[in-house]
C-alpha cells in the first residue's frame, strides 16, 4: 500500500480528485489532504509520503517550492502535478525538479488511472529491490515473516541497531518479543519495530521519526533510550541514523552503524552513536597492547612460559577493566594468542587454529566479566597443556582420549562440534580420526556405543521401561530409539529381552 497526499487549494476540487482515486484499482491510500503548502510540507516533515499530487497556484506556498521543500525531506518522493496552468515555463520548471507527470484540470478518470498505474509499477519495482536488501541483514526467521507491503515502514525512518553489550546477565530479557514490548512503551505513541539481525546479539529498530519531535537531535534520542533500557536490566550499545528515503541502501547502512558500533564499543559501560552525525562519534585511542607487550605475549607462548603468561594476563585483564578498553581491543588480543598457539601446532594445522577459534569465541558470551577472565584463564592453561602433548600426540593417542571422552558421556547428547572443542581440533579431523581407526563414522560409532549401554542395561536391569531407556541414552523419542536399535541388533528391543538376553557381543 502506498501512501498518497493531495493538495489543492480548492476542497470541491480537492474532493474529486479524492474520489477518483479511491475509484482506481491501486494499492494506494489517500493518508493526508492540505490546502496550501505549508501545511503540506509539515504533514511531509510528520508522515512517509510515498506520492505527492499537488496544484501548482496556492496560497503561502506554491506547488513548485512545496516540490522543493519536500524533496529535501523524502528525496524519493514521486510528485504529479495537477493545474490549469500548462505554460510553457511551469512545465519546464517541474521537469527540473523531477516531477513524475503533469496533469490538467478538470483532472479525467482515464488520464488519471494512466498515470497511476506507471507510478505505481515505478514504485513497485523500487520497493522490491530494497525490499530483498534485508535478507542480507535480517535473521532468517525474521526476514520469513516479512512481507513486501511493509518495506514502506521503513523508508523515511530512524533505523536503530541495539548491541547487547558483553558480559550482560539475564540473557532471557533480550528475547525478540521482550524487547519489542520495552520498546513500544518507550516510543509511544510512535510505532516501532523490532527485528533479530544476522549478527549475534544484535537488534534492528525502525520506529516512525516523528520520535525526533520530542528531542533536540538523534543523538539525545539514542541515549534516552539507552538509559530507559539500563532501567530495564538490558545495558547496550546503539547506533542510530534517519533512513531518508527508499533509495538508502538499508544493508550498507546497518553494515555502517554496525561497523561503528564495533570500532567504539566499550567494556565497562553502553555508548550512544549517530552515524548520520561524524562530530558525534567520540574520537579516541583504545591501546592497552602496545606492539612491545604484545611481542612479550608471543615470546611466552612460543617459550612455553605458562606461569608467567598467566601473571602478564591477570595484570592486562585488570587494565581492561579499570581503562574501560574497547572491545575490539579484548578480541584482538585473542586472535593474537589463537595466531601464536595455532602456529605452533604443526602437524594438525588449519584444524587446530578452528577449534580455537569456536572456543576463543564463546568466551564472549560470559555473563560477566568475571567469568569471562576465569574461562579465559582456563583456556589459555589447556592450551599451554596442549602445546606440552602435541609432540607425542599421534592419531591413536588422540582416538583413546576421545573414545573415553565419548564413554564418559554416553549419557549426554555431544557432537563432533563438542569433542573439537574440548581436544582443540577441528570437527573435521575429529572425524578422520575416528574413521581411521573404526573404519565408520562417528556418528555409527557413537551410536553403537549407547545401542551396547542400552543391551547392558536391558540385562542388568530387566525391568526397566524402554521410554525410561530411551530418555536415560538421550534418544529422541522410544519410537526413534526402537528404530535405532533394531538397525544395529537385528532385534527390536521387545525380541531382544526375551529371545536373546544374553546377547553381548554386539557387532
Amino acid at each position: 500500500m502506498y501512501n498518497i497526499m493531495i493538495v489543492e487549494d480548492s476542497k470541491p476540487i480537492l474532493r474529486n480528485i479524492k474520489m477518483l482515486l479511491e475509484k482506481l484499482n491501486f494499492p494506494i491510500h489517500v493518508a493526508v489532504t492540505a490546502t496550501n503548502g505549508e501545511e503540506a510540507l509539515t504533514a511531509i516533515q510528520k508522515e512517509p509520503i510515498d506520492l505527492l499530487l499537488t496544484d501548482i497556484r496556492m496560497p503561502k506556498m506554491d506547488g513548485l517550492s512545496l516540490i522543493e521543500q519536500a524533496k529535501l525531506v523524502q528525496p524519493d518522493l514521486k510528485v504529479i502535478l495537477i493545474s490549469g496552468y500548462s505554460d510553457f515555463e511551469y512545465a519546464r520548471k517541474a521537469l527540473n525538479l523531477q516531477v513524475f507527470d503533469y496533469l490538467l484540470k478538470p483532472v479525467e478518470l482515464d488520464a488519471l488511472e494512466e498515470v497511476m498505474g506507471r507510478v505505481v509499477k515505478e514504485l513497485d519495482q523500487l520497493r522490491s529491490t530494497n525490499f530483498h536488501e534485508l535478507q542480507e541483514i535480517l535473521d532468517p526467521h525474521s526476514y520469513a515473516e516479512l512481507k513486501p507491503g511493509e518495506y514502506s515502514a521503513f523508508s523515511a525512518q530512524l533505523m536503530i541497531i541495539l548491541r547487547r553489550q558483553p558480559f550482560t546477565p539475564k540473557r532471557e530479557r533480550w528475547g525478540q518479543q521482550t524487547l519489542q514490548a520495552s520498546l513500544e512503551d518507550f516510543f509511544a505513541p510512535r510505532p516501532c519495530k523490532v527485528f533479530l539481525s544476522q549478527t549475534p546479539h544484535q537488534f534492528i529498530v525502525f520506529v516512525n521519526r516523528g520520535i525526533l519531535d520530542l528531542y533536540s537531535s538523534v543523538h539525545e534520542c539514542l541515549e534516552s533510550l539507552r538509559r530507559y533500557l539500563v532501567v530495564q536490566g538490558m545495558d547496550t550499545s546503539i547506533g542510530g541514523q534517519l533512513v531518508w528515503s527508499e533509495s538508502v541502501n538499508l544493508s550498507e547502512l546497518y553494515h555502517q552503524v554496525s561497523s561503528l558500533l564495533s570500532m567504539h564499543q566499550r567494556l565497562n559501560s553502553g555508548l550512544v552513536l549517530d552515524s548520520g552525525n561524524p562530530f558525534s562519534i567520540a574520537r579516541t585511542e583504545s591501546g592497552c597492547l602496545d606492539s612491545v607487550l604484545e611481542s612479550a605475549f608471543v615470546h611466552m607462548i612460543q617459550a612455553r612460559q605458562k606461569e608467567q603468561f598467566a601473571l602478564k594476563l591477570s595484570e592486562l585483564m585488570n587494565r581492561w577493566t579499570e581503562e574501560n578498553v574497547h572491545v575490539k581491543e579484548m578480541e584482538r588480543f585473542i586472535n593474537l594468542v589463537v595466531d601464536a598457539f595455532a602456529h605452533l601446532v604443526e602437524e594438525q594445522g588449519a584444524g587446530i587454529r578452528l577449534g580455537l577459534d569456536l572456543r576463543a569465541k564463546k568466551l564472549f558470551d560470559e555473563e560477566t566479566y568475571e567469568d569471562f577472565c576465569r574461562e579465559l584463564m582456563e583456556w589459555i592453561s589447556q592450551c599451554f597443556e596442549m602445546l606440552q602433548s602435541q609432540g607425542r600426540k599421534s592419531r591413536e593417542v588422540l582416538f583413546e582420549q576421545m573414545d573415553e571422552y565419548i564413554k564418559r558421556n554416553k549419557y549426554t547428547q555431544i557432537s563432533i562440534n563438542d569433542i573439537a572443542m574440548k581436544f582443540h581440533v577441528s570437527p573435521s579431523y575429529v572425524s578422520r580420526v575416528i574413521k581411521n581407526v573404526t573404519q565408520v563414522t562417528f556418528v555409527q560409532y557413537y551410536t553403537k556405543l549407547r545401542i551396547k549401554e542400552a543391551c547392558r542395561l536391558m540385562e542388568c536391569q530387566p525391568d526397566m521401561k524402554f521410554k525410561e531407556l530411551s530418555d536415560l541414552l538421550s534418544f529422541s523419542d522410544q519410537h526413534y530409539f526402537s528404530k535405532v536399535f533394531k538397525e544395529y541388533t537385528g532385534f527390536s528391543p521387545t525380541e531382544y529381552k526375551e529371545n536373546v538376553a544374553n546377547y553381548t557381543n554386539l557387532e
